[in-house]
């Protein structure tokens, strides 16, 4: 098969790494009816040194223009602090977006230093005329502004701090299914292998204990992943260097919560080519909760996987950018994602029982499971929901229903979607409408103002605010929203949280609904408990 490029789902990009999407008009910023997080803040998109390297360019910039007495004492203090914080830069590792920072200060240090240079008669050097030094200057300036420009558009990502009761544990597991032979390679004995990503409620870990890698289990990982994902794309990798930098708010193998508490397990599935991790974000908001997430990379489906023995398994999928005559490989990915959440959640059951010594033993309620997905995995949320019963739940964040919409789904579901424009696939709101109704339990469509498709996952954190990429939300307000909405329905469909679900979900958009209760706006109830005879909708457009 080719090589992944830039495949569209219903006119919108399915990679975890921009590419063209849907242009989006601004919208009314949305009220919160849940008490999900105050708002969240990221910091200034420059370390320490990286500051320290700006102030002192500037500095040595403005030096050349001092009245003279105060000339020679402004130039040495902005070389004393330039040239130590580059040095530093130098060892720790210095970002692309810090080079034209140093090539503007290189030219400032040319109108800057001559003057303080001494002729062997002693008397000082003359400085640059005013005229070649004004252009040279702006020139400079110029430079020295599209570091911090650069460093905001392009940010080493900081993930918002979990709001829940529970600190977040995470770690990684690998599970090889027997009974499943590996349908993209030809050796008759390979077997589906899929790697996974969990995050739960844990036990608070000291301040000094360091935080999970975002990318990857460790820096080489990350690094393999974040240039998979830009290369996937067309992207040179440079221009997201800072996302193999990132850390997360959970720690890696951090003790269980205490209290003996059973937790309900919400199942991932990301975006095409996406990876386990696109998501980060939002788990740990869900793990913070009491629930456990557990996030699946797709072998030869996503953009790269790195095995435990080390080896890594590229993207054999890939789109021809005919939607029609795209479908039918579409829904055969669907189906093998499907059946990989299926076998994960196998491996939990038994993981649950004690079949193996693991810290979460006796503490996954796998009798309450919610399956969820973004653009390509939500289509393969529905699926797996259809054919596996052991699915209380089901989420799908924007993505277009690919395979059968038969048999009915059964359970309640919530869909998630960007605002429809004219430039959305005509297919896409028919065939997500069909799906959703043929549900015999309530399902629910939300449509979040100002989204894009990207803002379903943790593209907004590190993504230039491109509208047509990530929405008009901004880095903060996406995430947030996602998580609360996703809380709401879950709080509401495993945890039979009295109240009325479509009243809670409008506060973060416009919501329609359909199924057995969707008219009367009672509340939402688990696949396992009563599902009436389908009643009176309010119906999806």
């Amino acid at each position: 098969m080719r090589r992944r490029g830039l495949g569209a789902e219903h006119g919108r990009v399915s990679e975890t790494i921009p590419g063209p999407s849907l242009p989006l008009c601004p919208q009314p910023s949305i009220t919160p009816s849940l008490s999900l997080s105050p708002p969240i803040t990221t910091s200034l998109p420059l370390s320490l040194p990286e500051v320290l390297v700006l102030l002192g360019a500037v500095a040595l910039l403005v030096a050349r223009w001092l009245p003279a007495r105060a000339r020679r004492p402004g130039t040495i203090a902005a070389g004393a602090v330039l040239v130590p914080s580059a040095i530093v830069l130098g060892v720790v590792g210095i970002r692309w977006q810090m080079l034209p920072v140093l090539a503007g200060a290189a030219g400032a240090a040319a109108f800057a230093l001559p003057p303080l240079l001494r002729r062997r008669t002693g008397r000082p050097a003359r400085r640059a005329r005013w005229w070649p030094a004004l252009p040279g200057s702006l020139a400079c300036g110029g430079l020295i502004t599209v570091g911090p420009v650069a460093a905001w558009a392009f940010p080493v990502p900081v993930f918002p701090e979990p709001t829940g009761d529970f600190a977040v544990g995470t770690r990684v597991v690998q599970w090889t299914d027997p009974l499943r032979p590996e349908s993209f390679t030809s050796d008759p004995d390979d077997r589906r292998t899929v790697v996974v990503q969990l995050w739960y409620p844990a036990r608070q870990s000291p301040a000094s204990v360091p935080r999970a890698p975002y990318l990857g289990r460790t820096a080489d990982e990350a690094r393999t992943v974040s240039a998979a994902l830009a290369d996937g794309v067309g992207l040179p990798g440079f221009l997201v260097d800072g996302v193999p930098r990132a850390r997360s708010r959970a720690v890696v193998d951090a003790p269980v919560a205490g209290g003996g508490e059973r937790f309900p397990v919400v199942l991932f599935s990301p975006g095409s080519g996406g990876v386990r991790s696109q998501n980060t974000a939002w788990a740990e908001e869900l793990a913070s909760h009491g629930y456990v997430v557990a996030a699946l990379d797709h072998p030869y489906d996503s953009s790269v996987v790195v095995l435990a023995n080390g080896r890594t398994v590229r993207a054999a999928t890939a789109s021809s950018g005919d939607r029609d005559r795209d479908e039918e490989p579409a829904a055969g990915w669907t189906a093998v994602r499907a059946a990989d959440l299926g076998f994960v959640l196998t491996r939990l059951e038994r993981l649950e029982r004690g079949e193996s010594a693991d810290p979460l033993t006796g503490r996954l309620d796998t009798g309450r499971v919610a399956v969820a997905g973004h653009s390509l995995g939500g289509a393969a949320a529905l699926q797996a929901a259809r054919h596996d019963h052991r699915f209380d739940a089901v989420l799908d964040l924007d993505g277009y229903p690919h395979g059968p919409t038969t048999p009915a789904l059964r359970r309640p579901t919530l869909a998630l979607t960007q605002e429809i424009t004219a430039g959305t696939d005509p297919r896409y709101l028919p065939r997500l409408t069909e799906a959703l109704e043929r549900n015999t339990a309530t399902s629910y469509r939300l449509t979040i103002p100002g989204a894009g498709h990207l803002t379903f996952m943790d593209g907004p954190l590190y993504l230039p605010p491109v509208p047509s990429i990530v929405g008009t939300l901004g880095r903060t307000e996406g995430p947030r929203v996602v998580a609360a909405a996703t809380l709401a329905f879950l709080d509401a469909t495993l945890r039979d949280r009295p109240g009325d679900l479509a009243d809670a979900l409008g506060a973060y958009g416009a919501v329609s609904s359909s199924g057995a209760q969707g008219a009367q706006g009672a509340p939402a109830q688990g696949a396992r408990g009563a599902q009436g005879a389908r009643g009176t909708a309010t119906p999806i457009p």
